[in-house]
């Protein structure tokens, strides 16, 4: 059996077996009629993500013989097709629905049920092999001293330190990791816990993963008309970035005292994938703190969130979070919380043999010829003479100037002394 099989949410056949009872799906149907107006049967279920027989059509039973809905005529052939309108007693309920919860949208799972599906897709699970990695790093200059340590840390799939000076492409190597995550996992719409709804998909961080239409393709779409619980959504695991601006309030449930339901924090949404915190140690935050607030989340793979009212719940820390910085690790944090990131991984300047590599792919990008003689003479003036270490962003961004020099003075862009010259002055700070 594979994974997909053996994690495909089973679709409810009853009530009972969406883990909700009645009188929820009740105000959510209610809600969503407010929300959008005259509605068939078949469009409440499909913006509840529920089957309409034995589910949706018992709730809008049960609406109707509370006299907060009525039928308006049919759209089509059976009950599905039932146009329904809120009446006046029922908009008055919804009114008051949605003072205490104005969630519209995909029924909710259970967080029981949330948590069950994290564990079964874990990254812990899965497993790169180095084939795959060199190939994921092809478009960078990578040594193998760092791939064969970036290896192992990601199939352990728990956290890692990339540290090193700026411009010699942590971000990128990261970027890299998450491009090669194996696999597809399902992430619920929502989550409840008691009353309360948390919102966890995110359509900025969560991509879906298209059905698919051949049963050859061997891609890990699902096949298309396939049943299952569809208020789980089919991803690819998520790659998400928080830079600067991330807080420390992101970190725990962000609620909306307006529409008064929640979404889930950066390290929820992430979940079955990575969390990537570029820029390490320029947060709004500082480096204390938020590492604080992981430490047992780290070790222990559990985070503690708290509701408005006061109540902590548990739930999965199941993304492998990468710290980036170029800032000097023994300064950012001490050696108790060190010892927790298993893995720390220092992405040094390159050799000046991958800097000509670099270069060379960079030219070749621009449509620019390359030469020996030109990065010869870029080397010793710019680097060899100011005792310049080179940065494996530098020639990127040195060919970018060149490209722009040359098209102002309407020239092919080459690597003549002249526009070199020009790039670099306007480049660097000082020679």
């Amino acid at each position: 059996m594979d994974t997909l099989t053996r994690n495909l949410p089973p679709e409810p056949k009853t009530v009972e077996e969406t883990g909700l009872n009645l009188s929820f799906l009740a105000d959510l149907a209610l809600k969503t009629m407010y929300t959008r107006g005259f509605l068939m049967g078949h469009e409440i279920a499909d913006s509840m993500k529920l089957p309409f027989a034995n589910v949706v059509d018992k709730v809008l039973d049960y609406l109707r013989r509370e006299h907060l809905t009525e039928v308006k005529g049919s759209g089509g052939f059976g009950e599905s097709s039932y146009q329904y309108v809120i009446s006046d007693e029922g908009r008055s309920r919804a009114r008051e629905l949605m003072d205490q919860n104005q969630y519209v949208g995909p029924a909710p799972v259970r967080l029981d049920a949330y948590t069950k599906m994290v564990q079964a897709q874990s990254l812990a699970a899965q497993t790169i092999t180095l084939e795959l990695l060199k190939r994921a790093l092809a478009h960078l200059v990578v040594n193998e001293t760092i791939i064969n340590q970036l290896g192992p840390a990601i199939n352990s799939g728990k956290s890692l330190f990339l540290f090193g000076n700026a411009g010699n492409g942590k971000t990128a190597i990261a970027e890299a990791v998450g491009n090669l995550l194996p696999g597809a996992i399902f992430i619920p719409y929502a989550v409840s816990v008691d009353s309360h709804v948390i919102r966890i998909f995110d359509a900025l961080h969560h991509h879906a993963v298209p059905d698919k239409t051949d049963d050859r393709d061997p891609a890990p779409g699902l096949k298309k008309g396939e049943r299952y619980d569809k208020r789980w959504a089919y991803i690819h695991r998520p790659m998400i970035t928080v830079g600067g601006e991330l807080a420390l309030e992101n970190l725990d449930l962000v609620y909306d005292p307006i529409s008064k339901f929640y979404q889930a924090p950066y390290q929820m949404k992430a979940n079955g994938g990575i969390f990537l915190l570029d820029d390490f140690g320029r947060q709004q935050a500082s480096p204390r703190d938020l590492l604080n607030r992981w430490i047992v989340p780290l070790e222990k793979r559990v985070d503690f969130l708290t509701l408005t009212t006061g109540h902590k719940i548990d739930v999965p820390f199941d993304a492998m979070i990468i710290f980036s910085t170029n800032l000097n690790p023994d300064q950012l944090v001490d050696e108790a919380f060190l010892r927790r990131i298993r893995y720390k991984i220092n992405i040094s300047d390159p050799t000046w043999e991958e800097f000509r590599e670099i270069f060379i792919r960079a030219a070749a990008q621009k449509g620019i010829a390359y030469t020996e003689e030109g990065l010869r003479y870029l080397v010793m003036e710019y680097y060899v003479k100011p005792k310049r270490k080179p940065r494996a962003v530098h020639p990127r961004d040195i060919l970018d100037e060149l490209v722009d020099i040359a098209r102002f003075r309407s020239l092919v862009p080459t690597l003549s002394k002249e526009l070199l010259d020009l790039a670099c002055q306007t480049y660097f700070l000082k020679n």
